[in-house]
């Protein structure tokens, strides 16, 4: 389906090397023919052939190239023309305004990629995940959008609607031709299309938690009495000053925030205000902004003083946050290393000449748990995705519980529930609205 020409800077609008401005529509041809002059005519271009020219827009004139996409090879699966112009933000705004000017109408967040998936050249999971790519932070989750993009959980979800109309189909020749007798003969095989389907998509839910924090990032919160060095530690393990450290206690009156790379994923880290009784009204709030970022915390580091050893307020604190089974840290390892304690360090490490930080980040990561879904490969990110997964997974498991005992037609409308449950990642039952709110992440240019 041609539409009306749209038009964007696709790049960066900021100073670079060389610039893009795409033109998808009906006839973009007919605006490239008005502003690029080259040997070749622009109405003789070859699909997919780079030209080199001069590109023409209201006296700023750049030497650049020309592009042409034919429909329906192109991204949007409209003609496309793409000229490559300097990088300089006034060539590339001129460039484009003189595309408006052509009739070109200015392209709004996403339009090109609604356009992609409209024309049926990419799923709307796999314009998701495009998005999360683009947004990555870290190899990993760029690798969570990967995922989605190849379409590796679209293909999943519609071998799954496949079995369910199988599944329907069965139950439609069971009404149909009652005489048969092919409702107890198809019982068995609707049963085990229906746990094979149950089967896959709890295999994929499972990795939903570890997937969130490889894409959200892993919230770690560092915690411990005024002064063991919580600071000191958060510094060293993301190698630079960012947080205050001094030798008077209660220094850190709020939560400090850093983030680092470890393994291909973002880890959160999270400097509390040190935990105890406080008269100081400044200091108090901190330390109940610490009690709650430990709430929500996806590991937690617990500090210990090597220099004075165990004492009530680390077993105080302790108790507080054992049921988050943090890892136990002795610091200060450079002033004392006979350290005796009644709980056994998880690792000792010394913020001050870097023993042993490196081994408490790989420590970090396996008290994260992501192996699994890493090695696995397979990401569920999107919370939409997971509750259209899990509703679908509900009713087919209600379904299956009641095979034995309720007749087959009873349950289509259940099982046509969980396939449209399915098409909400599909694409195939998705309202307009969520379609707009997905394309609206994107910048104009995509």
């Amino acid at each position: 389906m041609l539409q009306e020409n749209i038009s964007a800077i696709s790049t960066a609008p900021l100073t670079s090397g060389v610039a893009i401005i795409r033109i998808s529509g009906e006839d973009p041809l007919s605006i490239a023919e008005k502003m690029f002059e080259c040997k070749t005519p622009v109405k003789e271009f070859e699909p997919y052939k780079m030209y080199v020219g001069k590109i023409m827009a209201d006296g700023v004139d750049d030497h650049g190239m020309c592009v042409y996409f034919k429909a329906p090879k192109s991204y949007t699966g409209e003609n496309m023309i793409e000229f490559h112009c300097h990088g300089g933000i006034a060539i590339s705004r001129a460039v484009l305004k003189k595309t408006f000017d052509l009739g070109a109408r200015p392209a709004t967040n996403g339009e090109f990629t609604k356009r992609a998936f409209i024309n049926g050249k990419l799923s709307l999971s796999s314009a998701e995940g495009l998005i999360n790519m683009i947004n990555a932070e870290s190899k990993e989750t760029f690798k969570a959008g990967y995922y989605l993009y190849r379409e590796r959980l679209f293909n999943k979800v519609k071998s799954f609607q496949d079995d369910l109309k199988y599944v329907l189909a069965s139950i439609e020749a069971n009404i149909d031709y009652p005489e048969e007798d092919i409702e107890r003969a198809e019982n068995d095989e609707i049963k085990n299309r229906l746990l094979s389907v149950k089967n896959g998509i709890l295999g994929i839910i499972k990795n939903y938690d570890g997937s969130c924090k490889i894409k959200n990032g892993v919230k770690v919160v560092i915690c411990g009495k005024p002064n063991a060095g919580k600071s000191s530690v958060l510094n060293a393990i993301l190698g630079q000053d960012k947080a205050i450290v001094t030798s008077v206690a209660g220094t850190t009156r709020d939560v400090v925030e850093g983030e680092k790379i470890i393994n291909g994923v973002r880890f959160c880290f999270f400097d509390t205000a040190g935990i105890r009784e406080s008269e100081d009204s400044v200091e108090s709030i901190g330390i109940e902004r610490s009690k709650k970022a430990i709430d929500t915390a996806d590991v937690v580091l617990f500090i210990v003083d090597a220099a004075t050893g165990i004492d009530k307020q680390d077993e105080d604190i302790y108790s507080l946050i054992k049921d988050k089974e943090p890892i136990v840290i002795i610091n200060k390892t450079d002033l004392n290393k006979t350290i005796l304690t009644d709980f056994s360090a998880d690792i000792c490490v010394s913020a001050k000449t870097g023993e042993n930080i490196d081994k408490l980040c790989e420590k970090i990561f396996e008290r994260s748990q992501l192996n699994s879904v890493i090695a696995g490969g397979e990401y569920l990110t999107e919370e939409r995705h997971y509750y259209a997964l899990k509703d679908a997974v509900d009713v087919i498991s209600k379904v299956i519980d009641s095979l034995d005992f309720e007749p087959l037609d009873v349950l289509t409308l259940e099982l046509d529930s969980a396939w449209k449950s399915l098409g909400l990642i599909s694409g195939e039952t998705v309202t307009e609205a969520v379609i707009d709110e997905i394309f609206s992440k994107f910048c104009v240019g995509k």
